[in-house]
């Protein structure tokens, strides 16, 4: 391979790579990034449940703002199950909405994901690590046909976004390389 090959590869895969990776790039530089793109990398999130991951109903974004559809993803658990932050972050609310109990957490990166119903042992204001304790996992999830459902939920700015691809590794995508004379 030519050194202006590597070279440019290099360069690709590190484009592609370096957000996933938490290398950050300067605010100018980030490009505007699509609903339906994935979250960061993997290894900086954790399911917000122990155990193995159950989804009783998968995140079913809306076709517009105020349209139906599932803004999460609803993950079986039990009753009294701690419910863990999914990243490190700062709690931005824990109280009632709408008659539930409902845990937000901001995260440096501009997600805020959302855990629901649960009864919160944190307030808002208050930072947390990756895997901490939020609250407990309450029955009444309505439409839960486990014990318990925790319904998470992840949003960037106003744009609600699958919670799942939080665990998924990046997806890289080697395009053919043509003659390059």
């Amino acid at each position: 391979m030519s050194r202006t090959r590597l070279l440019v590869v290099s360069v690709v895969l590190t484009a592609c790579l370096a957000p996933s990776l938490g290398v950050p790039r300067s605010a100018s530089a980030a490009p505007a990034r699509p609903a339906s793109a994935a979250a960061p990398a993997a290894a900086l999130w954790v399911l917000p449940l122990a155990g193995d991951l159950l989804v009783t109903r998968p995140f079913d974004p809306p076709p517009g703002p105020y349209g139906a559809g599932h803004r999460g993803a609803d993950l079986a658990g039990s009753v009294g199950q701690p419910v863990l932050a999914a990243s490190a972050g700062v709690v931005a609310f824990a109280g009632q909405v709408a008659g539930r109990p409902v845990v937000s957490v901001e995260h440096a990166d501009g997600l805020r994901t959302t855990y629901e119903p649960v009864q919160p042992i944190v307030a808002a204001g208050q930072v947390v690590a990756r895997g901490s304790p939020l609250g407990v996992l309450l029955a009444g999830h309505p439409g839960c046909p486990a014990q318990a459902c925790l319904h998470w939920g992840l949003r960037r700015a106003g744009t609600y976004l699958d919670p799942l691809s939080l665990l998924r590794p990046p997806r890289v995508r080697l395009l053919p390389w043509g003659d390059v004379g």
